[in-house]
């Protein structure tokens, strides 16, 4: 691994912070999670985290279909990563009409699925369906990578990008947080009500995230701290996550 520069800051990086937990679990990209974790932690980029994340087969066309739909050339750009992991205004730049023809031309998700699984999608996407991480893990039901098998609600709520209060800090590689679990209650999906839950910050002895303290608001990852987040960050997630549990229910309506 060339190590040629530190930018923290970068997408790419940001990119890496999020993929890294499905790839340590072999669930998407190659088996490149120590690379993803040394990436990080040393906080330094180079082409070979490009073609790492290149490999990931959900990740990667979604990525494109943002950066083209805003005239953006590189699809590791900040604003970009954001708004798949994450939520911005980009998404609103995606036409329904390119983001069907990216799951039927990129995904071949018309052929993977089931036609009667395929049919509800087609009901979410007229009505507004945005290439944001909570669309896939929420409305395409058979979780994609490595393991192509069918969505729990535990796995939902685990692959989709969530969000914490840290109430305990930092202890034998883990702080608890306070978070809504994703639930699924009288035919609909929702955020239910703040529970407690412990999460991975920590693998020996490195984390992404350094001055974690009580108070702080971070995103998760299976179960992964991937970063602290700002208000306006949590305010982009909460959105985008509750915008597609809606859309999601149209199935249900």
């Amino acid at each position: 691994m060339k190590q040629v520069k530190n930018i923290f800051d970068d997408g790419i990086l940001q990119c890496a912070r999020y993929a890294y937990m499905p790839n340590r679990l072999r669930y998407c990209g190659g088996d490149k999670n120590f690379d993803l974790f040394e990436y990080v932690t040393n906080q330094q980029t180079d082409e070979g985290l490009k073609e790492i994340l290149h490999d990931f087969a959900t990740l990667d066309p979604y990525l494109k279909l943002i950066a083209q739909s805003s005239n953006i050339k590189d699809q590791f750009d900040k604003k970009v990563i954001e708004a798949y992991w994450i939520g911005n205004d980009l998404l609103d730049k995606v036409k329904v009409s390119k983001l069907y023809r990216h799951l039927v031309d990129e995904h071949d998700m018309k052929k993977k699925l089931k036609p009667e699984i395929w049919q509800q999608v087609e009901v979410v996407l007229p009505a507004g369906a945005k290439p944001h991480h909570s669309f896939h893990v929420f409305n395409i039901p058979k979780r994609s990578g490595n393991y192509p098998v069918e969505h729990t609600i535990s796995t939902m709520d685990e692959c989709r990008i969530s969000w914490g209060k840290i109430i305990k800090g930092p202890k034998a590689q883990k702080i608890t947080v306070k978070y809504q679990p994703l639930v699924y209650q009288n035919n609909q999906f929702a955020l239910g009500e703040e529970i407690e839950k412990e999460v991975l910050y920590q693998n020996e002895d490195k984390s992404f995230v350094s001055d974690l303290e009580v108070g702080d608001t971070i995103a998760m990852h299976w179960s992964w701290v991937c970063e602290k987040l700002n208000p306006q960050q949590v305010n982009n997630l909460n959105k985008w996550t509750n915008y597609h549990i809606s859309l999601k229910n149209l199935e249900y309506a």
